[in-house]
């Protein structure tokens, strides 16, 4: 079962992972219980280069802006990370300047970049890790970064609230914690 999870559990969190707003509007109609709900854990968006290739300066804003105009391709998806990857190109004032060189890709960007396809690519952390022939140079900065709060709440139809709330604390215990530091996530 572990090596179906390992495949099922990233396309759900893709599909359905559940933000702010979201949950705000299952509790509103009544699919959430309200006092359950907690932050889990936190998704942020990093940069990533071929495995083995120079790793460039993304420390700064001034540092990404000339990393960005200075890579041969920039890859981003075209999901919602990528909405947030052309917003901050517009933010940081290049979109033109490096609109001819960019990739998009409905899969995971780190991909592009390891068979070559991209210089460099922007999106969560937690979708750059598993890809083997890519690596991780780090998060954007700071000022710059997109933030995903996932959660968690017990649902109103559940018929075992012992299980649901056991599960939720689960999640927020220790193990949890460093699968998801392992794995490119921030424990909330």
């Amino acid at each position: 079962m572990r090596p179906l999870l390992r495949e099922l559990v990233p396309g759900f969190e893709r599909a359905y992972g559940v933000t702010g707003p979201e949950l705000d509007e299952l509790i509103a109609c009544g699919a959430i219980v309200r006092d359950s709900v907690v932050n889990v854990t936190r998704s942020t968006v990093g940069l990533a280069v071929r495995a083995g290739a120079p790793q460039p300066d993304i420390g700064s804003v001034e540092a990404l802006r000339r990393t960005l105009m200075e890579a041969r391709s920039i890859a981003y998806s075209d999901g919602p990370s990528g909405a947030y990857v052309a917003g901050l190109l517009g933010k940081l004032g290049i979109a033109e300047a490096v609109a001819a060189k960019i990739k998009l890709t409905s899969g995971p960007v780190a991909e592009l970049v390891a068979r070559g396809e991209a210089e460099v690519g922007m999106q969560q952390i937690v979708a750059i890790l598993p890809v083997v022939g890519a690596q991780l140079v780090g998060p954007l900065p700071a000022e710059l970064q997109n933030v995903i709060i996932y959660a968690a709440g017990r649902s109103c139809a559940f018929f075992d609230a012992v299980g649901a709330v056991a599960f939720i604390g689960f999640i927020r215990g220790k193990e949890a914690k460093a699968l998801m530091r392992a794995n490119g996530l921030d424990p909330a």
